[in-house]
């Protein structure tokens, strides 16, 4: 396309005069002559005073709380309870959090760093106050000054609600990335949505299977939030698109909502820099309609504030009907739009060209679900900021940087194409126009058709995945295998088109604050004492963990250190009693798995080998029996509410459970639980409590993981396949002192391919798992019907290879059992693991994305 615009002219700000510069918090104060700032109202001295900060002393922080109780709350001591007492101190300590927020977002308007924003649909924060205690280190004045006020710290700190904003290890991800970036010192800000009822708050019914109810999260109002009333966005769906010259086009009609921002303040560790997540929630631009009212159409008048509200109600709204898919395109159009046109606002009050955009700016797609952000720059470039076209796709192939989370081909999103036309139909035409390969593969047809933006088909697809590798800058996996398997497999030809540089690897991380010093501070206690470092030494440069290798044959270590883990199987069996009315066994080995519940993370395969333990048992006298390893089994995660085959299988584990726990026969032997509700805060007590943890997905199929780092930072070891990270957990700290097992990738697609064309009966191929099977069919754990299609996944198709990799999968919980007799042999593998995860600090991960992604650096507040 071809342009009568002068180049030097493009993207240039306005010739104004501009008496101040536009920041989060306010304006920058005016400057004389001489550079020297002039206030523009009041007295400096008496502003510059009151704003020195607040006192941190056990006393000031007393009169702190009970002010808030008396003025923010309206309570006095005589009526106020837990709940209460804790709105009152997460309320002072929001106070403290603003003024370094203030600090650091003026430091950040002042020296116009380039700065980074995290683009993710999910962030599972988890629980904030003990978070911003630790970090802010004002954990113990605060426990001093509640319980002067009659409160335990404890009892006020269970009295917060998970934020419901994510799901899995997507979430989490993003969470300890902000985490990280905070403490590092980096300008990078989280941009998500405010959802009112998250995913759904899981309930089992009494015939074991899941429910799900709305999760009310903020029925009782965040502390944490600050809305932002005066920064919302108008984003449009629907209408029509008139194209005019030059590749430009007016979007108009249809429908708009306001998008409205909340802030979370996301403070560092041992550090004044504290960062922002801005979530935003979509309101109606015209809310109830008089006039309908006022007609008796009561349906009509609340009909448009409805839809708009329904856009931020739950994260992934079921798309298996048309409205669902239509809501779940709406809530990612609608949160990408609203935060680039926050960021454009941001980067023109620095007044620089349109041009240099990607100078300040770094943009990082956690996964496809922000890749409308693409097409949607675009539109504002060249239609609003009239940006030439080829010039505008310069700046976005420079701004934008993609995280891959899959290789599973049918988890690749795609949208169809007459949706995309009636609800973006500008952003279609922008997909349309955009050209990729031709050029460069005139011939290969072949190519192009797995390359292109578009899949044919009745109807047509578009490709977000394929969107997402043409319009950035840097695609990363998640681990080195999976990053490796993306250069081979889905992004093979963008391999070949691009070159292998344009395709990287960035190894997960996990922030050592939350998932050490908070979830296990005994353990983190023990570290500093042993190293004879103070905590943010190790807390912010988790390398030094490798002192603890010089006390693993130390027996005075080894005593405390299986000490903190039996107190921490105590705690959890607190909670599971307290919660649940269940006595487990704390002298037992603990195995857990926690995760999202799916066919490829195979908690299917954990069952079946529950259930062939069982059976084992059962066939053993009561003298064989007493040399069998106690041990308890622990599950939980969320099924999607559509996915009926995992939602089988959390029956199915309800239902085992009941059968092997009543056993008077082996319930001393093995026990089963499937914990409810999974959450950030129900990991905070699993993790530390395990003894080994399960990571058994099919191997190929996890791009990472980020609970196996969780646990082995936590002294429990890994059982799992050799897929994702768990490949270099092991090479960190030894294969000696993980347990592998099962077929290696290379394998994979032959053996399903075998099963395809070449089947064998399971009975002849794995006698073992076909019994288990056919007690589950006749019924020993309940009406056996309900699990038909569940255990003809396994029987037929077995996509995900349980029926290959069974035998060598009992045979490695064989070892587990032999390595935990030598208790003294299990405890020094306890301490190696945990002294080798120096790696898996989501800090170091941050730092890859700093330096070889986004090009950013550490701007300490002053």
């Amino acid at each position: 396309m071809t342009s009568t615009i002068d180049p030097k002219t493009i993207g240039q700000p306005p010739k104004r005069p501009r008496r101040h510069v536009r920041s989060l918090t306010g304006y920058l104060p005016e400057t004389d002559a001489t550079g020297k700032e002039v206030w523009p109202r009041g007295d400096e001295k008496v502003w510059k005073a009151a704003m020195r900060g607040l006192d941190t002393d056990v006393p000031s922080i007393v009169r702190s709380v009970v002010n808030h109780v008396q003025t923010s709350l309206a309570r006095q001591a005589y009526n106020l309870d837990n709940l209460g007492a804790y709105q009152a101190a997460a309320l002072s300590v929001r106070d403290n959090l603003i003024l370094n927020w203030n600090d650091t977002q003026m430091h950040y308007t002042r020296k116009e760093p380039k700065r980074a924003y995290y683009l993710s649909l999910e962030f599972l924060m988890g629980r904030t106050l003990d978070n911003a205690l630790l970090n802010l280190g004002m954990k113990m004045e605060y426990k001093e000054g509640v319980h002067a006020l009659g409160y335990n710290l404890e009892d006020i700190l269970e009295q917060e609600r998970d934020a419901a904003l994510g799901n899995g290890g997507l979430g989490r991800l993003a969470a300890c990335y902000l985490d990280s970036s905070a403490s590092q010192e980096l300008p990078v800000w989280g941009y998500g949505l405010r959802y009112k009822y998250g995913i759904f708050q899981q309930l089992i019914s009494p015939e074991g299977a899941q429910l799900e109810a709305p999760d009310p999260w903020l029925e009782h109002s965040n502390p944490w939030e600050l809305p932002r009333l005066d920064v919302a966005y108008d984003v449009r769906f629907y209408g029509h698109a008139d194209r005019l010259d030059n590749g430009r086009a007016v979007w108009s009609g249809g429908q708009e909502v306001l998008a409205i921002a909340y802030d979370t303040m996301i403070p560092g560790y041992d550090t004044k820099s504290t960062n922002n997540l801005r979530l935003w929630e979509s309101k109606p631009k015209r809310g109830f309609d008089l006039n309908s009212f006022n007609a008796g159409d009561y349906e009509r008048a609340v009909e448009s504030s409805n839809s708009a509200e329904a856009i931020t109600s739950v994260l992934y709204p079921n798309d298996h009907t048309s409205f669902g898919k239509e809501l779940r395109l709406k809530q990612q159009y609608f949160w990408t739009a609203a935060s680039l046109a926050d960021i454009m606002r941001r980067f023109k009050n620095m007044g620089k060209p349109l041009t240099e955009l990607p100078d300040y700016v770094a943009i990082q797609l956690n996964d496809t679900h922000p890749t409308l952000a693409i097409p949607e720059l675009m539109r504002i470039l060249v239609d609003e900021e009239e940006v030439p076209w080829d010039v505008a796709w310069n700046i976005i192939t420079n701004t934008f940087f993609f995280t891959n989370h899959t290789v599973l081909p049918e988890a690749l999103e795609k949208w169809p194409v007459p949706l995309m036309q009636s609800l973006l139909p500008r952003h279609m035409q922008i997909i349309f126009d955009i050209v990729t390969v031709e050029k460069k593969f005139p011939h290969d047809r072949e190519k192009l058709a797995r390359m292109s933006l578009i899949e044919e088909g009745f109807p047509q697809y578009i490709r977000m995945a394929n969107l997402a590798c043409i319009g950035i800058r840097k695609v990363n996996g998640v681990a080195e295998l999976h990053s490796e398997l993306l250069r081979l497999t889905i992004m093979k030809d963008f391999v070949d088109f691009y070159g292998v540089s344009k395709f990287s690897n960035v190894t997960n991380g996990i922030t050592p604050r939350r998932w050490l010093d908070q979830c296990n501070p005994a353990l983190s206690n023990l570290i500093s004492e042993t190293l004879k470092l103070s905590k943010a030494a190790f807390l912010k440069d988790l390398y030094k963990l490798e002192g603890l290798l010089k006390f693993v044959d130390d027996p005075g270590f080894q005593r405390k250190w299986a000490a903190i883990k039996q107190s921490n199987k105590e705690r959890l069996a607190h909670y599971v009693e307290t919660t649940l009315g269940l006595k487990i066994n704390t002298n037992a080995m603990f195995d857990v798995q926690i995760k999202r519940i799916h066919e490829y993370k195979r908690q299917t395969l954990n069952i079946m080998g529950v259930i062939h333990r069982y059976l084992t048992l059962k066939e053993m006298t009561p003298v064989e029996r007493k040399k069998a390893n106690p041990k308890v089994v622990f599950f939980a995660g969320k099924a999607a509410p559509g996915y009926y085959i995992a939602k089988l299988t959390i029956r199915l584990i309800v239902n085992v459970a009941r059968v092997i726990n009543a056993d008077p026969d082996t319930k001393d032997y093995l026990q089963l639980y499937f914990l409810p509700d999974y959450s950030v805060s129900l990991a905070e007590i699993l993790i530390p409590s395990s003894d080994i943890s399960q990571h058994i997905s099919t191997a190929g199929t996890e791009a990472s993981g980020t609970s196996n780092m969780k646990f082995c930072l936590n002294g429990g070891l890994l059982l799992g396949t050799v897929d994702g990270a768990n490949i270099e957990i092991a090479e960190e700290v030894g294969e000696n002192n993980v347990f592998f097992f099962g077929h290696l990738t290379p394998a994979v697609e032959d053996l399903r391919y075998q099963h395809m064309y070449h089947p064998v009966p399971i009975e002849q191929k794995c006698p073992p798992l076909a019994r288990v099977l056919k007690e589950v069919s006749d019924g020993l754990f309940g009406d056996g019907g309900v699990y038909e299609p569940l255990l003809n996944t396994i029987r037929q198709n077995d996509y995900y290879l349980l029926t290959e990799d069974f035998d060598s999968y009992i045979q490695a919980l064989k070892l587990v059992d032999q390595a935990y007799q030598d208790r003294t042999e299990w405890i020094k593998k306890s301490i190696r693991t945990t002294a080798k995860m120096g790696k898996f600090s989501s800090d170091r991960a941050i730092q890859d994305y700093a330096q070889e992604y986004w090009n950013i650096e550490s701007t300490k507040p002053e």
